[in-house]
C-alpha cells in the first residue's frame, strides 16, 4: 500500500545519515522492523542528540543534506520555540498537497474561475533570519510564500514587496488596500488572523456591509487551517453571508502537510498517505507508557482518540508532534484533528480534551447568539479564600461590545451543561455543585488577544493562540494581561 512504500523510500533516502545508521536503517525490511528499531521520540529527544551539536548548519544528520530551512514554531502550551527541518523534498511534498486542494475544490466546482484571478495567502513574512550562510529559519507560510513557483507567481498574491513584512499590523494596512484591487478569488490563512484582516478590510469600506462579498464578489473558496474551526463558524458564517465562496479545512503542520477536507464542512480531512510523510497512530491512554501501542494505517480504527506520530522526507523519525486525530473513515482514510496531547485539563481529574472544550464553547457561543472570536482556558486551583478548584475562560466575543454581566453568566451556565454533556469524568466532579466550581467566564474586549499575542512576539503569521494553557506562568501571564480574576 501507499505507506508501506513511502517508508521504504524514507529509509532508503537517509539510510547513510547518522540516524539512519544509528538505526540500522539498511537492514529493515517493513514496518514491524522500523517500529522495533526507532522509537517514538518528541522534538527535545531530536533536538539535543541529533540537530543541536551542529546547528544551524545540520548536514547529513537525520536527512541526507544540508537542512536550507528550519520552520520556526512555539509550543501553543508553553510558548517554546522549536526549530522544525524544513528540506526541499518537504517544500515539494507541501506544494503537492497545495495542489490537491485545489484539486478537491475543482472536483466540487468543476465550472471554477479559481486562476481568473488572484489567489492570496495571509500568511507570515518571507524576510527569514539567516542562520548561517544560504540557512533560513522563519514561519512555515513564510516559506512556503518564499517557495511559490514561478509559474503560479502570475495568480498569487501578495506580491513580494509585501510578503516581507514582518510587523504584522504593518502588514495587514498594507495589505488590504492592496488586496481591494485585486480580484480575490481564493485568500486562506488561520481562522483569527483572517477575522482581523477581514475587520480591516470593513474599515476601508465604511458604507458598506462587513461582508466578503462587498470586497471580493468572485470569492469561491476560503482555506483555513491551523486551529479548530467549530468556535469561529458562526462569525465566518456572517461575513460570507452573500457568497458564493465555499469553505475547505486544511491540516498543515510545521512537520508536514498532513491532510485536507476533499468533501464538505465537517466531513473530515483526507490523509496525504502518497505525500513523503509515514504516519503512525498511538491511543492517547498509551502514549506515555513504556510499551505504547504504534499502529499505521493498515491497523488503525475509527473512532479512538490517537496521538499523531511522523516520519518525515524532512528528517523526523517516529515524531510525536502534538496532536491527536480520529479517523471516521479508514478506505479512503479521512480524520477530524481532536486537540493536542497537551491540549487537556486533568487538574482535578476531568480529563477533558480538546475537542470536548471546543464542542462546548461553541455550542454555548450559539446559545446566547454571539460568536467567539478568540479564547483561552486554564485550572485555577484552590487558595486560602476558595476550597474547590476549576477553570478559568478568558473570551473574546464578537458581534460589537462585550457582553453584558448576564449574558456572560448564561454562557458560563450553557458552557458548564455543554462541558457535562461532552466529558463523563467532568459531569461527575461537577455534581452537585460539590467537587469542582463551576466554569469563570471572563469576556475580554475586541483585540485582546492580538494585543496579548504582540507583547509576546506572536502576532500574526502561523502563531496561534493557545487553547488550554497548561503552563502555569504563561497563564499567569495572560491572567495579568486581561486582568482576569482582579
Amino acid at each position: 500500500m501507499a505507506q508501506q512504500r513511502q517508508l521504504s523510500r524514507l529509509l532508503a533516502r537517509a539510510k547513510t545519515t547518522r540516524f539512519g545508521r544509528d538505526h540500522d536503517f539498511a537492514s529493515l525490511r517493513d514496518v514491524a522492523d522500523f517500529q522495533r528499531a526507532v522509537p517514538l521520540r518528541r522534538y527535545e529527544d531530536l533536538w539535543n542528540t541529533y540537530w543541536r551539536p551542529s546547528f544551524p548548519r545540520v548536514a547529513d544528520v537525520t536527512w541526507p543534506g544540508t537542512i536550507p530551512y528550519f520552520a520556526v514554531t512555539s509550543g501553543t502550551t508553553t510558548g517554546v520555540t522549536k526549530y522544525i527541518p524544513c528540506t526541499r523534498d518537504m517544500i515539494r511534498g507541501n506544494r503537492r498537497a497545495g495542489l490537491d486542494v485545489i484539486c478537491f475544490h475543482l472536483a466540487a466546482r468543476p465550472h471554477s474561475r479559481l486562476c481568473g484571478g488572484s489567489n492570496f495567502m495571509l500568511g507570515g513574512s518571507t524576510a527569514f533570519s539567516e542562520l548561517a550562510p544560504g540557512i533560513w529559519a522563519g514561519d512555515l507560510s513564510g516559506i512556503a510564500g518564499k517557495t511559490v513557483p514561478w509559474w503560479f507567481r502570475p495568480v498569487y498574491f501578495p506580491p513580494r514587496h509585501l510578503e516581507t513584512i514582518a510587523d504584522w499590523e504593518e502588514k495587514i494596512a498594507r495589505l488590504a488596500p492592496a488586496a481591494l484591487a485585486r480580484d480575490i478569488r481564493s485568500i486562506g490563512g488561520t481562522p483569527s488572523w483572517l477575522l482581523l484582516f477581514f475587520d480591516r478590510l470593513a474599515e476601508l469600506l465604511p458604507h458598506r456591509s462587513r461582508r466578503l462579498v462587498d470586497a471580493f464578489p468572485r470569492l469561491e473558496l476560503l482555506v483555513h487551517g491551523g486551529v479548530s474551526f467549530a468556535p469561529y463558524r458562526s462569525a465566518f458564517a456572517q461575513r460570507l453571508a452573500g457568497s458564493a465562496a465555499e469553505t475547505r479545512e486544511v491540516y498543515p503542520a510545521s512537520e508536514g502537510f498532513i491532510a485536507a477536507a476533499d468533501r464538505g464542512d465537517g466531513e473530515g480531512l483526507r490523509l496525504m498517505a502518497d505525500n513523503g510523510l509515514f504516519f503512525e497512530f498511538v491511543p492517547v491512554e498509551d502514549l506515555d507508557s513504556d510499551r505504547p501501542t504504534r499502529h499505521w494505517l493498515a491497523t488503525a480504527q475509527t473512532g479512538v482518540n490517537y496521538a499523531i506520530v511522523l516520519t518525515t522526507c524532512a528528517g523526523l523519525w517516529s515524531y510525536i508532534i502534538g496532536d491527536t486525530v480520529r479517523f471516521i473513515s479508514l478506505n479512503p482514510p479521512r480524520l477530524l484533528v481532536t486537540g493536542r496531547t497537551s491540549y487537556s485539563l486533568s487538574a482535578f481529574g476531568e480529563h477533558l480534551i480538546g475537542e470536548e472544550i471546543e464542542t462546548a464553547v461553541a455550542a454555548a457561543a450559539a446559545a446566547i447568539g454571539r460568536p467567539v472570536t478568540d479564547y483561552a482556558v486554564g485550572a485555577v486551583y484552590p487558595d486560602g479564600e476558595n476550597s474547590r478548584g476549576g477553570h478559568l475562560f478568558i473570551i473574546e466575543f464578537g458581534g460589537g461590545d462585550r457582553p453584558a454581566a448576564a449574558q456572560v453568566a448564561e454562557f458560563a451556565a450553557h458552557l458548564d451543561t455543554g462541558l457535562a454533556a461532552e466529558n463523563d469524568d467532568y459531569r461527575v466532579h461537577r455534581c452537585g455543585d460539590f467537587g469542582m466550581a463551576p466554569p469563570q467566564v471572563h469576556a475580554v474586549a475586541a483585540g485582546t488577544f492580538a494585543a496579548w499575542m504582540k507583547s509576546r512576539g506572536r502576532l500574526g503569521g502561523q502563531n496561534k493562540v493557545p487553547r488550554v494553557i497548561t503552563d502555569g506562568d504563561l497563564f499567569a501571564t495572560l491572567k495579568a494581561f486581561t486582568k482576569a480574576g482582579s
